[in-house]
């Protein structure tokens, strides 16, 4: 799928002992995850771990849409299905405090792991808690953020590139800003391709897990949206409804009124891929992860594909995505999990992970020379990765996504009160539950 970078090296500080004799078959792992084509592409890169340590693997994948709701369940039961977790950044900071992972930090000195051979903000989103700390919980497995894809053979038609300018005064383009989206969508909202009527963009709008808060973000963080004052923790007035924020929040909205397809009241990851590869739409939102599949597929991919980076207004920002794997403290075979994460977190590893299609967190892999060429992506990626900002990693993360997603949709879907008061609500959401937590 992609070519793997030759100055791909081992990493910087990482002992390089064997692992046990592959004659030694040992009891297997189980892996969790969720079900897609990343989990896949892991599964063919851990038949190397099994062939060099004897030690079998089991996996356990489930769909995105249940992922949280089987796997917190199995943590929180202190289940011992799971050896090895690959879980949501946003579940470390209960995972760390209610005992579900293993702490790293003592097995990374005694292996010479250096979490300084990763990408900081991977680092610091996938396996940090509290933040800002050097406690460490998990190994950087899966990085990714939210970026663009967009129908470049549509851009790259002379009538429409002629009728785009008519109307804008500017080269039709992948757009670089809030405003340069708006303007591309709303020019190709309603418009025929081959006979077909199209729409601007599909955008997250889901309700029931994180769709719309994912979605939303992506506008509120460019226009200046923070969750707390740097310099006073959990304090909220003026950072989560800045007027800045109101009009990302207003910006997001507006894009939903004039440019999605009809009824996209529900939409995350699977609805916007649908919306792309069936050509009903101009652009598209959606995690880098899904970018390769996209770029195989026949329909709308290769020449007919480009991407773009999460476009900027006030500052330049993406929503973080991804996840770091751990070792369960409730596993009965912490040794061998450990020996994972220490095989994993080799350079030649990393650089197989990049090349069957999962993005890797090594810096080793990430500033070789020709990594920003390795993909038609990949450049795009890297400047995601170096300007991702995350939800809350709290341990009460769930009540408070609840209460943002309910805030967002109310506003952006249902049309209920206006953006100002949607996002001071979340503000008194917030408030209760760290009160309640003891935060404040």
């Amino acid at each position: 799928m992609r070519k793997l970078m030759a100055a791909a090296c081992v990493l910087a500080g990482l002992v390089a002992a064997p692992l046990a004799p592959a004659h030694a078959q040992g009891k297997p792992l189980t892996l969790c995850w969720a079900a897609w084509d990343p989990a896949n592409a892991l599964v063919e890169l851990s038949k190397d771990f099994t062939a060099k340590s004897g030690i079998p693997m089991k996996f356990e994948f489930v769909p995105w849409t249940s992922f949280a709701d089987r796997f917190l369940n199995e943590l929180n039961s202190k289940g011992k299905l799971c050896d090895l977790l690959i879980g949501d950044s946003q579940w470390l900071g209960g995972s760390a405090e209610n005992g579900h992972y293993v702490k790293l930090n003592d097995f990374f000195e005694k292996e010479g792991i250096q979490m300084s051979s990763f990408l900081p903000a991977a680092v610091e989103g996938y396996s940090t808690w509290p933040k800002g700390s050097t406690n460490y919980w998990a190994l950087p497995a899966m990085g990714d953020a939210l970026g663009w894809t967009y129908r470049k053979d549509w851009f790259a038609r002379p009538e429409i590139q002629q009728a785009f300018k008519a109307k804008y005064g500017r080269d039709l383009a992948p757009p670089k800003t809030w405003d340069e989206l708006k303007q591309v969508a709303e020019f190709f909202q309603g418009r025929e391709v081959d006979g077909k009527k199209v729409y601007g963009a599909a955008i997250f709008t889901e309700r029931g897990s994180e769709g719309i808060t994912m979605g939303a973000t992506a506008a509120l963080y460019p226009y200046g949206f923070e969750y707390q004052n740097p310099k006073k923790p959990y304090d909220m007035e003026g950072y989560v409804n800045s007027p800045d924020a109101v009009k990302g929040l207003e910006a997001y909205k507006a894009l939903f009124k004039c440019c999605t397809p009809p009824g996209y009241t529900d939409a995350y990851m699977q609805e916007n891929l649908d919306a792309f590869k069936s050509g009903q739409v101009a652009m598209m939102m959606n995690w880098f992860a899904f970018f390769p599949g996209l770029y195989k597929d026949e329909k709308v991919g290769g020449d007919r594909i480009g991407f773009f980076v999460n476009p900027k207004e006030n500052v330049a920002a993406s929503p973080l995505g991804g996840q770091g794997i751990s070792v369960v403290a409730y596993s009965d075979n912490k040794d061998a999990a450990l020996q994972y994460i220490k095989w994993f977190a080799q350079g030649d590893v990393q650089a197989k992970w990049w090349q069957l299609g999962g993005y890797s967190c090594a810096k080793s892999v990430l500033e070789a020379p020709d990594f920003a060429k390795s993909a038609p992506f990949a450049a795009d990626f890297l400047v995601a990765m170096g300007q991702v900002k995350d939800f809350w990693q709290e341990p009460s993360y769930a009540e408070l996504l609840q209460a943002m997603q309910k805030r967002l949709h109310d506003y952006v879907v249902a049309d209920k009160g206006t953006a100002k008061e949607a996002l001071d609500l979340l503000i008194k959401d917030w408030t209760k539950t760290f009160k309640e937590d003891g935060r404040i």
